[in-house]
């Protein structure tokens, strides 16, 4: 990794649809150039996938939270498969510190939300407990 792969990486951070002429244009290389370095960045898993940014209020999941978990010893992978299988579920993260797993969840409004978290996580065998961290505003920008 360099400074070119580092500038290519927030261009397509900023908008994973630039093409590669673009992204020459933009670093300053060679689109030959820039093609081979963008396939060695996928080949090397440095880039996972090309993604999109959803407005999840204009899909009717305007309430956001992150879900704290306590689970029961060596219940992660368990746990983890039954966490992702719930259709709210934006990301789910294995964690050090007062809770074991924390999620970030999307629902259409704070009744879907009590439901998911008190009737559907809590249940789940492998929960000791959960705390609920409501999200006012959320931004994504470069790292």
């Amino acid at each position: 990794m360099d400074a070119i792969d580092r500038e290519m990486l927030d261009i397509l951070r900023a908008d994973a649809r630039t093409s590669v002429r673009d992204l020459a244009t933009r670093v300053g290389i060679s689109r030959a150039s820039a093609y081979a370095r963008l396939r060695r960045l996928i080949d090397d898993k440095v880039i996972r996938a090309f993604t999109i940014d959803v407005d999840h209020a204009a899909i009717g999941l305007g309430v956001s939270a992150y879900v704290h978990v306590r689970i029961k010893q060596n219940s992660w992978k368990s746990f983890r498969k039954k966490a992702w299988a719930l259709e709210e579920a934006a990301h789910v993260a294995l964690v050090a510190g007062d809770f074991d797993c924390v999620m970030l969840v999307r629902a259409s409004d704070t009744d879907h939300l009590r439901d998911l978290v008190l009737e559907r996580i809590q249940s789940l065998p492998e929960v000791l407990g959960t705390q609920t961290v409501l999200v006012f505003e959320e931004h994504h920008g470069l790292v």
